[in-house]
């Protein structure tokens, strides 16, 4: 009964260490987002850099996130988040138009380093933390980069943070 208990205990401590080694081999491909201020600096300043290839997610007028990645990388050709031929213009237009959705709940967009498993700088992230996701390195220089949910600001309509009846 000992020998059997053992077994199973040994057993089940194996499968368990099994699952562990198996999550943290998944996880060894996953970036990272950092905030940074030299990023905001260029957000807020409408700079548009000639090694990045733009992206948006969510409503064209209000994006949930905009992402710009450096062409060295690319998204996979399934990916849903739309190009954009960014300009100064249309740099200022969507950055505002993402101030002013994110302060109706009281919120204000951060401006992200996009950082690859192996360390290295990928690109450049804008949007309010809770749309922030994930960063995942593929092979030849694919990365996928998760889409924030599309009612993020939904979601806070209900919360008390709509701010948008104040002057």
């Amino acid at each position: 009964m000992k020998m059997k208990m053992k077994n199973s205990i040994s057993l089940s401590l194996l499968a368990a260490l099994a699952i562990l080694l198996t999550a943290c081999a998944s996880l060894q491909n996953y970036g990272r987002f950092v905030i940074n201020t030299e990023a905001e600096q260029a957000f807020n300043r409408y700079e548009v850099n000639p090694d990045y290839r733009y992206y948006t997610c969510g409503p064209d007028l209000f994006p949930n996130a905009l992402l710009g990645l450096h062409q060295n990388y690319s998204l996979p050709q399934n990916t849903l988040w739309k190009g954009v031929q960014m300009n100064p213009g249309t740099m200022k237009e969507t950055v505002e138009n993402m101030k002013i959705q994110a302060q109706r709940f009281g919120q204000f967009p951060d401006a992200y380093r996009l950082i690859d498993a192996q360390g290295h700088f990928v690109g450049v992230w804008y949007s309010i933390r809770e749309a922030v996701t994930y960063l995942r390195s593929e092979e030849d220089g694919i990365l996928v980069i998760g889409m924030p949910p599309l009612d993020v600001f939904l979601k806070m309509e209900g919360s008390g943070n709509d701010n948008s009846h104040i002057n």
